[in-house]
């Protein structure tokens, strides 16, 4: 089997902390710009960022819709952050005119449910997927969210003062995962192997 190649879209973010973690792990990385490059990925990382101003990008690049072609075909993508935002089906929380979602999860997304920058915070999370030690999680104006399809595992949940239980964090739904914080942020790679996995597996 040919060495995995996997994308990440870099229009706005932290893409290059993305990029960094998957060549460490022998991956071959790719910086996403236009739509022809999808051809040539095995799977696709949508990174941190602010989503409005992905998604206005990503428009004015032409790649809002092969982008979403390629989430509802089934190749493996991965949403961080402003990703788990573009990836859901819906979102709360958004701007006045709201911006494009790719969907394909199956969850309702609360765009700023932890609050504004100042609000960012870090925690340690259960995260059975991974096995131990927890993970320590960067959440930075992170969403959360706060309804799930039936057919989404919920990877990680958080305990929040705004609800009367836990909220998801990390979710995954056949060839899709999505997680609320920054594992590029970490040097824990745990999250970037879980996905190489999914990459690989959906290559056999």
């Amino acid at each position: 089997m040919n060495p995995s190649v996997i994308g990440v879209l870099a229009v706005q973010g932290a893409f290059r902390e993305h990029i960094q973690i998957l060549e460490g792990l022998g991956v071959r990385a790719v910086e996403v710009r236009k739509p022809e490059q999808l051809a040539e990925l095995d799977g696709l990382i949508i990174p941190g960022g602010e989503s409005t101003s992905m998604a206005l990008i990503a428009e004015r690049w032409g790649l809002v819709e092969p982008l979403r072609r390629w989430v509802h075909s089934g190749k493996p993508t991965w949403g961080t952050c402003a990703g788990m935002i573009l990836l859901a089906e819906q979102a709360v929380g958004q701007k006045q005119g709201g911006q494009a979602l790719l969907g394909g999860l199956d969850v309702t997304v609360n765009r700023n449910y932890f609050g504004r920058q100042i609000h960012s915070f870090e925690a340690d999370l259960a995260v059975p997927a991974l096995g131990d030690p927890p993970f320590r999680a960067v959440f930075i104006r992170a969403p959360a969210i706060t309804e799930t399809g039936e057919r989404v595992e919920v990877l990680s949940e958080i305990n929040s003062e705004e609800a009367d239980d836990a909220v998801a964090v990390a979710v995954r739904s056949g060839s899709l995962l999505a997680t609320a914080f920054h594992p590029e942020l970490t040097a824990d790679t745990r999250w970037h192997q879980l996905f190489i996995d999914m990459v690989e597996a959906n290559q056999t």
